[in-house]
């Protein structure tokens, strides 16, 4: 047996029935701080370290991950023509 319920209310208002802590003031306060921080203006090298943060393949990953790509097809196109 298979019993489907579908609520439809906001997520405020999930939030408040299941009892999970309102987050909002505390993300206003992280933007505010953010928007004061890239007011002051953000060098170079703050923005490479973002980067490097944010994106964890950054630089010699992408590399890698495209050497990986071209060797797993080249090994599939090797395993077709041997098929043939």
């Amino acid at each position: 047996m298979k019993i489907t319920i579908n609520v439809d209310c906001t997520p405020e208002e999930a939030r408040k029935v299941l009892g999970l802590p309102d987050l909002e003031p505390f993300h206003k306060v992280v933007l505010e701080e953010m928007e004061k921080r890239l007011a002051k203006g953000i060098q170079a090298e703050d923005l490479e370290a973002l980067y490097k943060l944010w994106i964890p393949m950054a630089g010699t990953g992408w590399e890698q991950l495209q050497k990986m790509f071209w060797t797993a097809a080249r090994g599939k196109a090797q395993d077709n023509k041997e098929k043939s």
